[in-house]
């Protein structure tokens, strides 16, 4: 089993999750209204008057078979519209109940 980390623009919202379904993952933890700023290029996304945009962040579990969709599916988002902001990490899990 594998968890992903999904980070992105608020405006992504509904389109994630659409991504997720189209892959067949249900299940994820949400987190809505957190900053950030990209490591090479981008604008930042901090709520506040010079920033007003904002990021919200997914916790997906996945079968390891199902990583390789689901992460080319979020590639194809990102590539879509590289402005907007789109990051996801793969971490190993070691046990899960």
């Amino acid at each position: 089993m594998k968890a992903i980390f999904i980070a992105y623009n608020q405006a992504y919202n509904e389109e994630i999750v659409q991504v997720l379904d189209a892959c067949g993952q249900r299940g994820y933890t949400k987190w809505e209204d957190i900053g950030g700023r990209g490591t090479n290029d981008g604008e930042p996304h901090l709520g506040n008057h010079a920033w007003p945009t904002q990021n919200h962040a997914l916790l997906v579990m996945v079968p390891d078979e199902a990583v390789d969709t689901l992460m080319d599916a979020l590639r194809r988002k990102d590539a879509a519209n590289a402005k907007l902001g789109l990051r996801a990490y793969v971490w190993n899990i070691a046990q899960s109940l």
